[in-house]
């Protein structure tokens, strides 16, 4: 082994640790691997016999351009009076069933897990990367939402299918932003077939934004951080990533199958897992408040509670401006964790009374789950309402399982971003950088760069007065000057240290 091969082992042997330490499991068992070897590489006439054939109808995959889990494909129609959107998606269910050891290590798992640049799967790759994957010219089997809207984006009908699907274009985030946004880009050309869907497409994703926003869904504008990578695997910049049109028009695409798919299935009174979000702490909310009208954005609040039409207000009022990332940060550090039940109590962040994971059973437990469901409420089978009973038993059990699965695996990836920012800037020790506080505790004062990284001034090296923590006000304060330390405002830093076992970045003042 060369010394770059061996740099590489070591760096994604660190993240594997993590996840080891945090309880994720890493290496699938040999009997699951067994099962896995069993299932075909391809799709059978015998597999596809009764389901629905839209393999002559356009449909593309849009996703990130290292993605190799396509869970869902799309197409659109354009009506005379609306449009008419089918969203596919994977059928895992038919290759992972009940009980069987693939299922029994799915649901131990809960969740793929994202750690930097190495996945963490759910299910073995053969069937996420492979025959489960919605791949370019392969005919897949997929449960399809099919939905007509009117012109101004409102749902008008929709039906659930058995699908057969072969995708035409494996399209990447990039592609679409640039067709949509560049009318000079030589893309135009390359992918002329698909350009009137993917304008059509956007169109109607801005109109179902659009209604969301109406009816009071906070549209969250955070960036996610993306980390670049050198030949041995090391971490060599940080790219904070925001939302555009093409993760957008996914987005809402997604979030109208999901909300359709649970209205169906909470009106039908069968058992189910939900995707619920219950309103804000409000003494969290009441720091929430204030940290936005410090940094210029405003919010009113007219009753008891916060609604989400009030704090997508406020959002919308800290667009551009410096503590914009800041601000939605804490909002959402305010808000409560969303959750799965097996009880449909609305989703808060989003406005929506019916809310449910399905689009994505490739890497998360509760959307295979309810995919069975569908199937055999679809498929009417004679002892379908032994399986309803059977469901209704274990939904809450899976439900609060796959909670926890997820929260551990945000963790992990919480983590892992911190072990990659420690990664990334040990080779920048004593460089200056301009940050903002973004949280103030006993010990001292958290601070955020521009590319996201965030690391501690500790209280002991505030060396312009002698600084204490107020717990009443949530900022270190002066003992002589009176001089205030408070979330939100900018502080210039020195970077002194980094701790990759600890996964701690140390700042001091500068100057």
């Amino acid at each position: 082994m060369n010394k770059k091969e061996s740099e590489k082992k070591r760096k994604a042997a660190d993240l594997t640790e993590l996840a080891e330490e945090m309880g994720i499991p890493v290496v699938f068992p040999a009997n699951v691997i067994k099962k896995a070897d069993t299932v075909p590489l391809r799709v059978s006439e015998a597999d596809a016999e009764g389901r629905e054939d839209f393999r002559e109808e356009l449909t593309i995959t849009i996703d990130g351009p290292d993605a190799k889990d396509l869970d869902d494909a799309v197409s659109l129609t354009r009506l005379e009076d609306g449009y008419l959107l089918k969203v596919h998606i994977a059928d895992v269910s038919f290759y992972v069933p009940e009980s069987s050891a693939l299922d029994r290590e799915a649901k131990k798992r809960g969740t793929s897990v994202y750690l930097g640049d190495t996945v963490i799967p759910m299910l073995p790759r053969r069937l996420s990367n492979g025959i489960c994957s919605l791949n370019e010219g392969e005919d897949r089997l997929v449960l399809t939402v099919i939905m007509e809207f009117d012109p101004a984006g409102k749902l008008r009908c929709h039906r659930i299918a058995e699908g057969l699907i072969r995708v035409d274009r494996r399209m990447s985030y990039p592609e679409v932003r640039e067709i949509l946004m560049d009318k000079e880009s030589a893309l135009l050309e390359q992918y002329e077939r698909f350009v009137p869907m993917l304008r059509d497409m956007q169109e109607l994703a801005e109109r179902l934004r659009a209604r969301r926003k109406k009816r009071g869904a906070i549209d969250f504008d955070f960036p996610e951080v993306h980390f670049l990578f050198d030949e041995e695997g090391w971490p060599i910049e940080a790219v904070p990533e925001w939302a555009d049109c093409a993760t957008r028009l996914i987005e809402e695409f997604m979030l109208a199958a999901n909300e359709t798919v649970a209205e169906e299935f909470a009106r039908k009174d069968v058992p189910f897992i939900y995707r619920v979000h219950e309103e804000p702490d409000m003494e969290k909310a009441e720091a929430m408040i204030a940290l936005i009208r410090k940094n210029g954005g405003s919010i009113s609040k007219k009753g008891k509670n916060l609604l989400p039409l009030e704090i997508q207000k406020a959002v919308d009022s800290m667009r551009g401006l410096p503590g914009e990332a800041l601000v939605t940060q804490m909002i959402l550090r305010s808000m409560q964790q969303a959750r799965y039940s097996e009880r449909c109590t609305g989703h808060f962040g989003l406005a929506a009374r019916y809310y449910c994971h399905f689009t994505s059973p490739i890497r998360r437990y509760p959307d295979l789950q309810i995919h069975r469901i569908i199937r055999d409420v679809l498929r009417k089978e004679e002892n379908e309402d032994r399986k309803m009973r059977h469901y209704r038993q274990i939904a809450a059990e899976t439900a609060e399982h796959s909670s926890l699965t997820e929260r551990r695996a945000v963790e992990a990836e919480r983590e892992s971003v911190k072990l990659l920012f420690c990664e990334y800037l040990s080779g920048r020790i004593g460089e200056i950088f301009d940050g903002r506080v973004s949280s103030v505790v006993r010990w001292g004062v958290y601070v955020r760069l521009p590319n996201m990284a965030e690391g501690l001034v500790h209280v002991s090296r505030l060396n312009e007065d002698y600084f204490s923590y107020d717990a009443a006000s949530g900022a270190m304060v002066g003992r002589l000057g009176g001089k205030t330390i408070c979330v939100g405002d900018p502080l210039k830093v020195r970077l002194l240290g980094v701790d990759t076992e600890r996964r701690i970045i140390d700042f001091e003042p500068y100057p």
